[in-house]
């Protein structure tokens, strides 16, 4: 393995600067010399992180503030769509347009579906037209016509004229459109401030040799970017309060008011931040690479070097180059492992609906019910910088960095756990008066507090595979298809919103019992099976992430579509 990882040169060269004056510090760079560790070195030597940019914490906080604004405005939406408007405030029940419960889920699951679809089309616009920055620019101006839209229709006078129903459709279909565009190219942007694509030592001010890799780079980065994301999410607190206490409209307007805060943020950092940029018609070359290889069943025959000799009469034509082919064939390998992920995100999505109804039936004191998933972010604030901070590097100092598939293992565990918990808490509200199996509706002697557990292994779960997934997607996706590989992982949460479709005639008592049940034997099935199938792949992580290109063969890649990126640098 070292020895493939020594002949790369680890260099700033495959990234596009934003602007001339950006210091290669703030893109993870140092003036010590890379030498790359050899096979001694990684027996002995332990792995850190790099050095975090600057640039990569303006956008943490893009997504913090995106964040705080998805869910301050969607934790309302099912209160704002079903009730109907209370005769003042504080209001014992919030509400605005009155269609009832069923039009405000479809209406609801329709925004989440809608949310984790454009993702993959946004995706396509910024690796092949825009670039990440300017699609994200773009999407936050349709987002905040959106929450315009969402604000100007909440007030009182609109609500009375009718004009609330028709706003909250619009409004929802563009903050959808704003939020996939951002989600999709967000996380890839935070991963690319970082350049370095091989290991190198570095020897500490105490005179201590560690191994600087990529791979505990950008763990830590994502969970930095993770962390952000939760922060942001509770939001929900404040917003929830505002809509009992004041009105749906000013509870909008807090979301509006630091979503706008996030645009100057983006703006502001337009000449630190660093990005690949746009190719063209990247997926049409990544068609016809797989349609060579459906022929040749070898991807080294995909290659313009072995084109060359098999088909010259082609090779003139092709734009990818070696590196894109491998790439691609590194890629695919991972989009396997994202097969998986529906299941873990219909575990998870538990925890915004059932378990908010299964609280609903609970003691839950002077604490309204849809509050209590906050402590699915109160954990993760908790958990992350531990294991961030403690946990990870322990293990990286024992000799034993633990690798994606690992984590992502564990992290179906830890679901599965979750789901067998709630299973036995619903027992024990079929089991506890004075309703006993006769809850809908009411509420048994049980205190909500049991719950707790619930969240909390969702949350470690999260930490495992969720947060994975994001470095994964980023690492194993080919330098000009990051955001399209990254919305292909989110996808996978639309998948299981069409599962928890097929799900709905048991989620309801008595069976969604066994609903919790099934779906927790089902993730932990598949966390066997994933480090079964793919568990191997972890032994060429950090072979497989070598894969890249020095600063001339990048200006080389480029050029076979006509354009000079060497210019565009100097620009």
């Amino acid at each position: 393995m070292s020895e493939k990882i020594e002949k790369e040169e680890v260099t700033s060269g495959s990234i596009v600067e934003s602007s001339k004056d950006i210091d290669v510090k703030q893109a993870g760079e140092t003036d010590e010399e890379h030498i790359a560790p050899t096979e001694e070195d990684w027996k002995n030597l332990r792995e850190v992180a790099d050095n975090i940019p600057f640039s990569a914490f303006l956008v943490i906080l893009i997504e913090f503030c995106e964040r705080f604004t998805y869910y301050g405005c969607s934790g309302l939406f099912q209160n704002y769509v079903q009730h109907p408007a209370p005769d003042s405030y504080p209001a014992e029940q919030p509400g605005a347009i009155g269609k009832g419960q069923q039009t405000a889920t479809a209406l609801g699951t329709f925004f989440q579906f809608w949310a984790y679809v454009t993702p993959v089309v946004a995706a396509i616009i910024s690796d092949q037209y825009l670039g990440k920055y300017k699609t994200i620019l773009l999407s936050s101006l349709i987002y905040v016509v959106g929450l315009l839209v969402l604000v100007c229709t909440s007030v009182p006078s609109a609500i009375e004229s009718g004009a609330a129903f028709p706003g909250y459709v619009v409004a929802i279909i563009l903050i959808g459109a704003g939020t996939g565009g951002i989600k999709g190219n967000v996380s890839p942007l935070v991963a690319e401030q970082y350049q370095s694509k091989a290991p190198f030592v570095r020897t500490l001010k105490n005179g201590t040799r560690v191994i600087v890799t990529p791979q505990a780079t950008y763990q830590q980065m994502f969970n930095m970017f993770y962390w952000g994301i939760n922060v942001g999410g509770l939001s929900a607190i404040a917003t929830t309060t505002m809509e009992k206490n004041i009105g749906f409209w000013p509870a909008y307007l807090l979301p509006l008011c630091m979503f706008i805060v996030g645009i100057i943020i983006v703006v502001s950092g337009r000449k630190r931040y660093v990005e690949a940029p746009p190719r063209g018609s990247v997926i049409l070359e990544a068609f016809k690479v797989i349609k060579i290889w459906f022929k040749t069943r070898n991807f080294d025959e995909c290659k313009p070097s072995a084109l060359a000799k098999s088909q010259p009469e082609i090779v003139a034509k092709v734009t990818w180059d070696d590196v894109f082919v491998d790439e691609l064939r590194r890629a695919l390998k991972a989009c396997t492992v994202f097969c998986w992920f529906p299941i873990f995100w219909l575990c998870y999505q538990q925890m915004t609906n059932n378990l908010i109804s299964q609280a609903s039936t609970m003691l839950t004191g002077n604490v309204p019910n849809d509050i209590i998933q906050n402590i699915n972010p109160f954990s993760l604030i908790v958990i992350i910088p531990i294991m961030d901070r403690v946990f990870y590097p322990l293990l990286r100092r024992m000799g034993f960095p633990m690798r994606p598939i690992l984590r992502i293992s564990i992290g179906f565990v830890f679901v599965a756990i979750s789901m067998g918990y709630s299973a036995g808490i619903q027992s024990m509200i079929y089991r506890s008066p004075p309703n006993y199996e006769d809850v809908t509706g009411k509420v048994n002697w049980i205190s909500a507090a049991y719950q707790i557990p619930s969240y909390v292994f969702i949350g470690i779960a999260e930490v495992f595979s969720s947060i994975t997934g994001l470095e994964y997607s980023y690492k194993k996706a080919p330098q000009s298809m990051k955001a399209i590989v990254m919305s292909l992982f989110l996808f996978s949460n639309c998948i299981a919103s069409i599962l928890a479709f097929a799900l709905v005639s048991v989620a309801e008592d008595p069976k969604v019992m066994w609903l919790y049940a099934g779906i927790g034997i089902a993730a932990f099935v598949c966390a066997i099976l994933i480090w079964v199938i793919h568990g191997k792949g972890d032994k060429v992580d950090v072979e497989e992430d070598a894969i890249a290109r020095d600063q001339g063969e990048m200006e080389e890649y480029y050029k076979k579509i006509g354009k000079d990126i060497s210019t565009d640098k100097e620009k």
